[in-house]
């Protein structure tokens, strides 16, 4: 069975989930970011099938989030390392994992908690403004078409309802 793909739809959420795929595209990026760069070694971590692996560390690399460099060449293998690109990813998960402490975590807490090395504080999350660093808050926000937006689609009647409340 084919998936639908939404790698040309005009909506960055459906492109990045369209590049996830599944559920283990971003666990194996969180092992990534733990300093897991081996095949053996993500699979340890994760449990994952092997040939589930294979599929998306390669996705991954023709994405360029990871990049495949070889430390050993009989037989070959490789180390997977994260690109600008896929360390860029580093705020999704931070902002998945903030999600989960707030709504899935138990009494007992957080089970992985967040330490800037910078200011020497545990941290969380915060998806604030670029222009103004106030917290980004759903009732405080609006979407509008963006430069990007297809101009075959905006006169559709469907796409002027989702963004009337904005346009104003």
């Amino acid at each position: 069975m084919k998936r639908t793909s939404f790698s040309r739809w005009p909506c960055s959420i459906a492109r990045t989930m369209d590049l996830l795929g599944d559920w283990w595209t971003p666990l194996v990026l969180r092992e990534a970011f733990y300093g897991i760069r081996r095949f053996d070694q993500f699979q340890q971590e994760l449990g994952i099938a092997r040939n589930t692996l294979t599929d998306r560390l390669r996705r991954l690399v023709d994405e360029g989030l990871l990049e495949k460099r070889p430390y050993q060449t009989e037989p070959l293998r490789y180390d997977y390392l994260l690109t600008e690109k896929g360390k860029d990813f580093f705020g999704v998960l931070a902002a998945m994992s903030r999600w989960g402490d707030r709504w899935l975590a138990g009494d007992e807490g957080a089970p992985v908690v967040f330490h800037h090395d910078a200011c020497g504080h545990d941290a969380h999350a915060e998806v604030v403004c670029a222009a103004c660093s106030k917290p980004l808050r759903a009732e405080e926000t609006s979407m509008r078409m963006g430069p990007g937006y297809p101009e075959r689609l905006k006169s559709r009647p469907d796409v002027q309802r989702r963004f009337a409340d904005s346009t104003s």
